[in-house]
């Protein structure tokens, strides 16, 4: 019986350490080493310069409290599967500054509220929050999932090198006045945000150096690969972000 239990025990640990397995990438910047880790869906976390900055965390994407406490977190919209208030709050800690849009500010305490258009300082990164919303994939007519003026992109200055975390979109105009991205994450799910064709169109729009897809659920990667192979000048990259 006692070996049994220890077997238990050891195949328990083994699952929560394998379901917190996620894949990092690091880069180089003025500001020191950034490091992504590839949360799940649109989860992200990224470190740098000694600060800790959680994007959209979610719950059933990871266990949070396995994770560091966040300096800085951000929130894209008010959807369940990017706003989770027990997640964030079991990563707030003292000096933590939340950064959200005006409907996520109605679940969250002690947030602040940015708008499309907005640019300030937080936890030492110049953030923008930029435009992001549907145009052609709607509930019914004129009700799109995602309105205009609701949810934030993300552009993350880590010195001389621009993170540009979309949010829920489909490839905007506004897309073309990004300048400069390092590193973006598209979503690609249909009928809430961006088809692989739809994204390919917004490479080419802003042409960013380093493209993952995110937010991806069940669709193929490989078509984009495909359809961004002869795209100068951006790489794409395919992480566990589903």
């Amino acid at each position: 019986m006692k070996i049994i239990i220890i077997l238990i025990a050891v195949l328990v640990l083994a699952f929560n350490s394998s379901s917190q397995n996620f894949e990092v990438d690091n880069f180089e910047t003025s500001k020191g080493e950034l490091k992504i880790t590839f949360i799940g869906h649109g989860t992200l976390m990224m470190e740098c310069d000694g600060k800790t900055i959680h994007i959209d965390p979610v719950g059933n994407y990871a266990d949070y409290t396995k994770l560091p406490k966040a300096d800085l977190i951000l929130v894209t919209h008010e959807h369940g599967d990017h706003l989770d208030a027990h997640a964030i709050k079991t990563i707030v800690k003292q000096g933590t500054e939340i950064i959200t849009t005006e409907k996520c500010a109605e679940s969250l305490t002690n947030a602040s509220i940015m708008k499309n258009g907005d640019a300030e300082i937080f936890a030492g990164f110049m953030i923008e929050a930029v435009p992001a919303y549907n145009i052609e994939n709607v509930r019914s007519p004129g009700n799109p999932y995602h309105p205009k003026g609701n949810g934030n992109g993300y552009v993350i200055h880590f010195g001389n090198t621009k993170v540009y975390v979309a949010g829920d979109t489909e490839n905007i105009p506004e897309m073309a006045d990004l300048k400069d991205i390092d590193i973006a994450f598209l979503p690609m799910n249909l009928p809430f945000t961006m088809s692989p064709e739809m994204v390919a169109e917004a490479v080419k729009l802003f042409k960013p150096k380093i493209l993952y897809p995110y937010h991806f659920g069940n669709t193929d990667t490989n078509q984009l690969l495909k359809l961004t192979e002869d795209q100068k000048g951006t790489e794409v990259r395919i992480r566990k972000l589903s």
